[in-house]
């Protein structure tokens, strides 16, 4: 009987082989069940599938890259971001993740904190608005899924639409491509509209969360008391906070201030 060992050469090959068939079963496994959603929502207005189901199915589905693009709407908003930190099925490798939102979106600290927590994603903030992008998620290169109108309880369903026209598709991407060059990486975007600079946000975040009063702050920040609560009175209208403590609440929320555990 013989004895001998296979070389490293026939590992490797049957190796690579074994990896590849596992790559082809999951790219089938997926396309599956992105046709099985389709097919259940044959017949239906696509407004009306609960848009969380779409965007988990489609994000699920993704096997190389996913664009997404939010222009405000919390419920697509929270939804999306939802999708994308939920773990992934079986052994999938890791998608590639870029995400281009309207200012308003950051208003609900979803995205940051899904910034926070995910690397896979990059995300771009395009100050001037997305007039040509309506909401959309971007899949594979393959299937783009748009969704138009409102999504608010009581005022009907949005109008929504799913693209698999190739040159459609490429046309989308183009598109998307083009707005991403020309966003602002989310480090790098005012995390506060006003006059003030970052630094000095979270200078004066930190003295309300420590219970600085406005003397011994205004003091450290070196302005005039004065001044000091007009910052801060500008810091909290710009959070949409009714009191400091609110204030300090939306400042973590918003990755302003780090939490404290």
């Amino acid at each position: 009987m013989s004895t001998e060992t296979p070389s490293s050469g026939a590992i490797d090959y049957v190796e690579h082989a074994l990896l590849a068939a596992r790559d082809l079963i999951e790219s089938t496994v997926t396309r599956h069940r992105r046709e099985l959603a389709q097919d259940s929502w044959a017949g239906t207005a696509l407004g009306k599938v609960p848009l969380a189901e779409v965007v988990d199915t489609l994000v699920d589905c993704a096997e190389r890259t996913v664009g997404v693009v939010l222009s405000g709407d919390e419920e697509q908003t929270r939804a999306v971001c939802a999708a994308l930190a939920r773990p992934v099925r079986g052994a999938r490798r890791a998608v590639v993740v870029r995400m281009l939102c309207e200012e308003p979106v950051l208003a609900s600290g979803a995205v940051r904190a899904l910034a926070r927590t995910d690397p896979r994603c990059e995300i771009r903030i395009c100050d001037g608005g997305l007039p040509a992008l309506p909401e959309a998620l971007l899949i594979d290169g393959e299937v783009v899924y748009l969704r138009r109108g409102p999504s608010e309880p009581g005022r009907g369903p949005g109008q929504a639409s799913l693209v698999e026209d190739p040159a459609t598709v490429r046309a989308l991407e183009m598109m998307f491509a083009g707005t991403w060059g020309n966003a602002v990486a989310l480090a790098d975007y005012p995390r506060l509209g006003g006059r003030l600079c970052p630094d000095s946000v979270r200078r004066i975040l930190e003295c309300l969360r420590t219970g600085h009063t406005d003397e011994v702050a205004a003091r450290q920040m070196q302005v005039s008391l004065r001044t000091y609560r007009r910052y801060v009175a500008e810091i909290m209208r710009e959070l949409g906070a009714n009191s400091r403590f609110q204030a300090g609440v939306r400042a973590v929320e918003m990755g302003l201030l780090p939490s404290r555990h």
